[in-house]
């Protein structure tokens, strides 16, 4: 099993089972851009988008739903503050992982922090992956590489925000899927 998977499965078995639930209504801001992330957060149900707000447009960064961990990564990392937000698609509830516990839980087993590593890697490439669709490909190859890596993306997310993660209209997603 994937490294990064194991410590996902671990941290939900052991970390989010004592976290306390949190509830946001569809549109309640998890963060504030300018807020600094003191928490990893474990998606049970629910939703969320992250996404950077320009003068001119709102652009989603990463989207999560139920079953993964998200966070204004930067900010968790750096304690420096967020550059975007995290939003609720919809009723969405988390279970918070403050960072001082997650960080005592990765280091309390080298195996861990091994897998912690391979999670950021995983990460990484993640990013990368993104960067190289925005900026090479059009936009159906966009659409059809995203549905390979995520093809349950659309019964989790509404097609506006999906849209918006690929860079382009909901117009021109619509006529893409008809297509």
């Amino acid at each position: 099993m994937d490294p990064a998977l194991q410590l996902i499965q671990e941290v939900e078995q052991t970390l989010v089972a004592k976290a306390k639930l949190l509830v946001f209504e569809r549109n309640d801001f998890i963060l504030q851009a300018g807020a600094v992330e003191h928490n990893f957060y474990w998606i049970e149900s629910g939703a969320i988008r992250a996404f950077y707000l320009t003068e001119l447009e709102e652009h989603t960064i990463r989207l999560g739903y139920k079953g993964s961990l998200i966070t204004s990564l930067t900010s968790f990392l750096n304690g420096t503050p967020s550059e975007y937000y995290l939003q609720a698609i919809r009723k969405t509830h988390l279970r918070p992982i403050p960072k001082t516990t997650f960080q005592n839980f990765i280091q309390e087993k080298p195996v861990r922090l091994q897998q912690y590593n391979r999670l950021l890697e995983t990460i990484v490439v993640q990013q990368l992956e993104r960067e190289i669709d925005l900026l090479t490909y059009s936009p159906v190859e966009r659409l059809q590489r995203v549905l390979t890596r995520s093809p349950h993306l659309f019964q989790e997310i509404p097609a506006k925000y999906i849209a918006s993660y690929l860079r382009m209209s909901p117009e021109t997603l619509s006529r893409i899927q008809k297509s």
